[in-house]
């Protein structure tokens, strides 16, 4: 016979659907499919061809499917043929029996996992097949057995490669079979599963108890329960479960037993297949970190917004709705490049390019940008962003974009150890240093804070001219979540009293607007904040050094994590919180009991966890500030 002879598997169902279903979940075996609507037609395919496998949904109109199977089984030409009963309602163990009884060799129940109907239908495809091949050769052997020893050579040669395209056939699809003999105590498995776990029964004396061992301790009575449920109650079942491969790897597995009993109704062995679920786990847990992980960044974004709305001021409603968008927009114009990246990097030019779109119209001439290829990591990116637009925003409203003949010049380069931006308006109307500092300059030195980056402005006559440096350290390869760092994710913890009321906070925080935004809060109900600081050894050296009441730590500092500065805190009796945007996971255990605040940040929740009337430390140390150079020029 043909090794690649094709068998006919034949799925009756009165529902085109589920008949297509059932199609497209086995086309990739390869095999002829032969599709009937009634029993009739089923009928008339058995007629017409011999059939490897019967697949019935058990609620037809005209006739069910336990009928159907029991007219099949009746036919001398089908004693031998697979049935696999289908069903979503009739789940029930007498259902299972009388599926069995009927003639059934398989019970499937709906929703239908796809990898196990297809290898349950190849399975009995290939012993089908294995059965057709066993028949021929035998045929062969009794004509020539007299005369030709070499044919009965030649057959045995084909089964061992029929044996072989088994054995493959389970290897390519991750399963192997196991048999545990209950009176022997005696436990094997087909080759295929050695190969998937690592080991053979032999290397554990082939016990039950010496497979038991192997399972991972934690699915243990889960896999104890199929087995026992198995022997007592002859009943079928699967689980997953895990096991331990020697070298210390885990390896899931989907498992299905089934019990065999003697001609007297005792159980003789419990036997089933293994699919290695592995690589399905795996994925789950990914998509798991990658939803997790989007929560936090969402909830960042969420919190670097409200700070936006809190700080943003403005005489009218009006003004202040087009200030906030204004800066809503630009935020999110430097995450729609970072989503094109995946999070990998922005380009500099371009980054400059989407921010002064919307102020182009018309004006292209008046802005000249000229500057290298850069690449920005994703905790720059937006910060660098807020510069530009609120550099740009001051353009439009006083200065050089507010006249018809003005001119902005945009410049960068590398000089030295750091990266240098100019920024030098002309044409317009003379710069005036402000008498306060708004949020437009807040922005601008809150973001360059976190790069330990400085900026000068230089009010002159003919416009506005703006330096700023950011030390080339911060282009370098930087850590994100997800990037084979340790996974912070913390759970809502209850907040706790912090017993102080003034003194002097520690802020660890590498978003600009949220830290900004915690430091006015704090300011607010009388409190010196040092910080926000966004780097962990600068934080580090804060908590050993300075005289403090209480600390915030933002528990993931672009990739880092904030448990050193925590510890230093501890070892000082100084009381602290953690910051997050995560909500799920588990924090360290040596750290369950801090209380922690979650983004966006709830300025009540802040405020009542901050402000209480019994003081630990009350000391005045001046606040850490980045160099912010203001300058007045006059020519």
């Amino acid at each position: 016979m043909d090794p690649v002879h094709k068998v006919n598997i034949l799925l009756v169902d009165d529902q085109p659907g589920k008949l297509l279903s059932y199609q497209v979940i086995l086309e990739e075996l390869g095999e002829n499919l032969l599709v009937a609507n009634s029993a009739q037609e089923a009928f008339d395919h058995l007629n017409r061809a011999d059939i490897a496998v019967v697949l019935v949904d058990v609620f037809m109109p005209d006739l069910d499917g336990f009928e159907l199977a029991r007219m099949i089984r009746e036919h001398p030409r089908f004693q031998r043929t697979a049935i696999i009963l289908i069903s979503a309602v009739l789940l029930t163990d007498v259902d299972f029996l009388r599926g069995y009884q009927h003639g059934a060799v398989d019970y499937i129940s709906v929703p239908v996992i796809p990898e196990i109907l297809r290898a349950k239908v190849k399975v009995f495809a290939d012993l089908y097949r294995k059965t057709q091949q066993l028949e021929q050769f035998n045929q062969q052997l009794e004509q020539r057995v007299a005369e030709r020893t070499a044919a009965l050579q030649s057959s045995t040669a084909a089964l061992r490669k029929s044996e072989e395209r088994l054995r493959l056939a389970l290897d390519a699809a991750q399963m192997g079979w196991w048999d545990y003999d209950v009176a022997a105590n005696r436990v094997t498995w087909s080759p295929s599963l050695v190969r998937i776990m690592g080991f053979s029964p032999e290397s554990f004396g082939a016990t039950f108890e010496g497979a038991l061992d192997h399972v991972h301790p934690e699915d243990r009575q889960k896999f104890l329960g199929l087995v026992r449920q198995g022997i007592s109650e002859g009943r079928d079942g699967t689980c997953e479960i895990r096991f331990v491969r020697p070298d210390g790897s885990v390896r899931w597995s989907l498992a299905a037993g089934q019990v065999i009993r003697d001609a007297g109704g005792g159980v003789t062995h419990f036997v089933g297949v293994d699919l290695d679920i592995t690589e399905r786990k795996q994925a789950e847990d990914r998509q798991g970190l990658l939803l997790r992980e989007l929560d936090h960044r969402a909830k960042n974004l969420l919190a670097v917004i409200q700070s936006i709305v809190r700080l943003s001021r403005a005489p009218t409603i009006g003004e202040f709705v087009a200030a906030v968008e204004g800066r809503i927009l630009a935020l999110s114009r430097a995450h729609t490049l970072l989503s094109e990246t995946r999070w990998a990097s922005v380009d500099l030019k371009r980054l400059v390019d989407e921010e002064m779109a919307p102020f182009t119209s018309g004006q292209q001439a008046n802005l000249v940008v000229d500057g290298p290829p850069i690449a920005l990591t994703p905790a720059m990116a937006q910060p660098v962003a807020m510069v530009l637009h609120e550099l740009l925003t001051n353009a439009v409203k006083y200065g050089a974009l507010s006249v018809p003949h003005g001119r902005i010049n945009l410049d960068w380069a590398f000089e030295g150890d750091s990266l240098v931006l100019r920024w030098i308006e002309s044409g317009g109307p003379p710069a005036k240093a402000p008498k306060k500092s708004g949020f437009g300059i807040s922005v601008i030195s809150a973001s360059l804070q976190n790069f330990s980056g400085n900026v000068i402005f230089e009010w002159r006559p003919d416009g506005l001219r703006c330096d700023i440096r950011i030390p080339r350290g911060n282009f370098g390869a930087r850590k994100f979540p997800g990037s084979g760092q340790e996974e912070i994710v913390l759970s809502n913890a209850v907040a706790k009293s912090i017993p102080i009321d003034g003194g002097t906070i520690l802020l660890l925080e590498d978003e600009a607007l949220v830290g900004a935004l915690i430091k006015d809060l704090l300011s607010g109900i009388g409190y010196t904040v040092i910080g926000p600081i966004s780097e962990i050894g600068l934080g580090t050296a804060a908590a050993r050094d300075k005289e403090l009441s209480a600390a915030i730590l933002d528990i993931n500092l672009d990739g880092a994590l904030s448990y050193p500065v925590a510890e230093i805190l501890t070892k000082r009796q100084i009381p602290f919180v953690f910051l997050t945007g995560y909500n799920t996971g588990a924090i360290d255990p040596s750290y369950a009991h801090i209380p922690v605040l979650q983004k966006p940040i709830d300025a009540d929740a802040l405020k009542a966890l901050f402000h209480r009337v019994d003081p630990v430390l009350s000391v005045t140390e001046p606040e850490i500030q980045i160099p912010i150079l203001v300058q007045s020029a006059r020519s």
